[in-house]
């Protein structure tokens, strides 16, 4: 035990006598070099940081432990490299520097990784362009690795609500790649205030991602944004896709237990994910004490629902013993106004096994001329001549009994292109699993089968 201590104690009269002589060189470092020095840095590594301390690029108290020690697991090389890079990265607009450098050092492991180079910094938006806007709108801009955040909140002056909800963001998509805020913003304000603009960044190449998210503060701005800018020809020769986005919160779960009410599911769901609001559940047309094997989970945002997916995909969580299948559900889209202001379809829900195109047929012709009616298992399609007729039966018949059961009657919604389109990738998809299917050990779980 001696001999271990007096080595160690040779150790540290070692260390003194080799820094002793390089602070009496011509090098001038910050009081905070020995620290660095003392939190397990190379000498060149702490050298280095503390010249950019010496900048004022960046200040000690803005690096936090989480990126001193990520910094010191790099070799030598590796470690004055992301330093250069960090130095010669714009910082004008990064709040968190500390999380930026973490992010750099992430893109350098990531370029590693991938054997590229550290490519030459790809030139950045033109600063000035960007300094005016922000004077001109007052609004805030963050920069950091993965994105760039023009407002969130806006000034006061503009808008001094809450955050807005649902239906008041964009997806903008088609962005050429060097482009940045001072071409977008004076484009989207025409259609009204913004809250916050986000453009994803690409940390390996220094571009944009091609795509940006926009909040407005109201829908109506929302909405005018994409009659205004979907297909707006930004460049010669391209054009941005404009389209209102969809935070999905809803996911859909198959492989449940035919038995289990929406109580026990909403109460399970509950105890492996978080932020679960609701269960939509459907039961069978012949027996109500039985759902179909699949139901829908409702979570509170966006976020808890994807982490709830990645929880419940990941294979390591069961419920009820056995592991689920899992997917985003479709989200509903709002049919366009215009479109639900032709239909003349009524989606007739809720009947009772008993009921018959028959007896459909004869309640509903009281209102108006029909021209078919069709029942597929506890659900049915009455296609009126005339919508005012349809209306009308819609508002009378809604939650009266045929047959003993309570009916539901909507509007049907037209075919939506876009679903099918959808449904296709998806089949599409699914049959190319299955050919790979051979190659590899099966997976733990059964292929998704939907009902």
């Amino acid at each position: 035990h001696n001999k271990m201590a007096n080595q160690v104690n040779g150790n540290a009269v070692q260390l003194k006598e080799e820094e002793e002589p390089m602070d009496t060189s011509s090098v001038t470092h910050t009081e905070h070099y020995k620290t660095l020095i003392e939190a397990g840095l190379p000498q060149k590594v702490a050298e280095r940081l503390d010249e950019i301390f010496q900048t004022g690029l960046v200040a000690y108290v803005d690096l936090d432990e989480r990126a001193i020690d990520a910094l010191r697991e790099f070799n030598e090389e590796g470690a004055l490299s992301v330093l250069q890079q960090f130095k010669e990265s714009d910082l004008s607009h990064v709040q968190n520097k500390s999380a930026f450098l973490c992010g750099v050092m992430k893109t350098y492991r990531q370029r590693e990784k991938q054997g590229s180079k550290v490519q030459e910094s790809t030139k950045g938006p033109d600063e000035a362009k960007i300094k005016a806007l922000l004077e001109r709108t007052g609004y805030t801009l963050d920069v950091t690795t993965g994105q760039r955040k023009y407002g969130g909140p806006p000034p006061d002056t503009v808008y001094s609500g809450v955050q807005p909800g649902i239906g008041t963001e964009v997806f903008v998509g088609k962005i050429p790649r060097d482009l940045y805020e001072d071409e977008l913003v004076p484009l989207f304000e025409k259609a009204g205030p913004i809250w916050d603009l986000r453009l994803m960044m690409d940390p390996l190449s220094g571009q944009n991602r091609g795509y940006a998210f926009i909040t407005f503060c109201s829908k109506d701005a929302a909405q005018e944004a994409v009659k205004l800018c979907d297909n707006y020809e930004i460049r010669p020769g391209k054009h941005l896709g404009v389209c209102i986005s969809v935070a999905n919160n809803r996911l859909f779960v198959g492989s449940i237990p035919k038995n289990k009410t929406k109580e026990n599911i909403l109460e399970e769901f509950s105890k492996v994910t978080e932020g679960l609001v609701d269960v939509i559940l459907y039961h069978q047309p012949d027996d109500k004490k039985k759902n179909r094997g699949f139901c829908f989970l409702e979570y509170e945002d966006h976020k808890s629902a994807a982490q709830a997916r990645r929880r419940l995909m990941s294979g390591k969580v069961k419920v009820w013993g056995n592991v689920v299948t899992v997917e985003w559900a479709d989200p509903v889209e709002e049919p366009d106004p215009e479109v639900m202001a032709k239909v003349k379809v009524l989606f007739v829900r809720n009947l009772a096994t008993t009921v018959t195109e028959e007896i459909l047929e004869k309640s509903f012709s009281e209102f108006g001329k029909l021209e078919r009616v069709k029942k597929l298992k506890d659900y049915a399609f009455v296609h009126f001549e005339d919508r005012g007729a349809a209306v009308k039966a819609m508002n009378e018949m809604n939650g009266k009994e045929i047959e003993g059961e309570e009916i539901e009657i909507v509007l049907a919604k037209p075919p939506d292109k876009k679903r099918k389109e959808r449904q296709a990738a998806r089949q599409a998809s699914r049959n190319t699993a299955y050919e790979d299917y051979y190659y590899y050990p099966p997976p733990r779980m059964p292929p998704p089968i939907r009902g």
